[in-house]
């Protein structure tokens, strides 16, 4: 009796043994796996402070950003530099040319933020007209001469603009014409680039000021006289050169590429005048000048005394940027 007792139990414990052996083993393997999968190597953690030593991997780019190029807008930035420092100074003196476009390059001055423009310029002038002591000016006063002008703002850049006027309105030239002497012509404005620097620079030292970069603005072709153009922009590189001063080739911006001294009326639209129509005749062309007026870029009829031009024109457009660009850099390569 007693021993069929122990048999039945025997049967009811030997497969309840089992049954605990089984789950405590499956509980102890589960638990190791799930430890060794998720733990991190003390070494790959970083703590508050410290940096991981691993380099995480670069997310690897579509296939068509690893080739494209960077992308560009059609139009001038005019983001301003993020410097608190003020904008320079710099004077703008010049003829027609520049009194037509005078409002335009302050505006991209100030768009770039590299400087505030003083705009001194008058139509008919020239070199001669800017000197001190030159008593034969018809236009302008003493206080705007290019020396009383460099006392009074003391700028850091003078941007001169003249393309090279000799006739009844400028007669401090003394009746020396292009067209009667062309080497009277060239040596006086030789000797007027030379004199006008000169004053320039001792006003600044007058004034205590370090002095200005001159900016000689190289000028656009002569649809009358093209060898004329070439040889007085010859004598504004050799008096930059000389004097540790600058050019701004402007004149090529209106100029065919390959034929830098012909005149040309129209030209093929670049990309911002593309994209911005205004400036686009009939969405190839960019008209420079009016056809009655070879000389000056403004496409609106040239008034009495070459005010701003109020009339977007691609010539005036071109002209300017180059300018500016001239002296964003120097500006920016100075340290401002």
């Amino acid at each position: 009796m007693w021993g069929r007792r122990l048999t039945g139990l025997a049967w009811i414990l030997v497969p309840l043994g089992l049954l605990i052996v089984a789950v405590l083993g499956a509980r102890l393997v589960f638990t190791a796996d799930t430890s060794d999968v998720s733990a991190t190597p003390p070494s790959a953690v970083p703590t508050p402070g410290s940096r991981s030593t691993t380099a995480a991997a670069a997310p690897t780019p579509a296939p068509d950003e690893e080739s494209a190029p960077p992308k560009r807008s059609a139009a001038p930035s005019t983001a301003k530099p993020t410097s608190t420092a003020p904008p320079a100074r710099a004077v703008y003196l010049g003829d027609s040319l520049a009194t037509e476009n005078q409002d335009v390059l302050a505006d991209l001055l100030d768009e770039s933020g590299s400087a505030q423009l003083r705009k001194a310029p008058h139509s008919g002038t020239t070199l001669c007209d800017y000197l001190e002591g030159e008593q034969e000016s018809l236009f302008i006063p003493d206080d705007r001469k290019a020396a009383a002008l460099v006392r009074s703002e003391r700028p850091e850049v003078v941007v001169l603009q003249f393309w090279g006027n000799s006739w009844g309105y400028t007669p401090c030239m003394k009746g020396i014409v292009h067209d009667a002497d062309p080497d009277r012509y060239y040596d006086r404005y030789a000797a007027d680039a030379r004199a006008l620097t000169e004053q320039i620079t001792k006003a600044a030292q007058d004034a205590g000021i370090p002095r200005p970069k001159l900016v000689w603005v190289l000028q656009g072709p002569d649809a009358v006289a093209p060898d004329r153009v070439r040889r007085v922009n010859d004598i504004y590189r050799a008096q930059a050169k000389a004097a540790g001063d600058l050019t701004s080739d402007a004149g090529a911006r209106v100029s065919r590429p390959g034929a830098r001294y012909t005149y040309v009326q129209n030209l093929p639209c670049n990309a911002y005048e593309r994209a911005n129509p205004t400036y686009c005749s009939g969405g190839t062309t960019a008209q420079l000048h009016r056809a009655d007026d070879p000389l000056h870029f403004c496409l609106a009829p040239t008034k009495k005394g070459a005010p701003p031009c109020t009339v977007r024109s691609p010539g005036i457009l071109r002209y300017t940027q180059a300018i500016a660009a001239t002296v964003d850099d120097y500006l920016r390569q100075s340290g401002r």
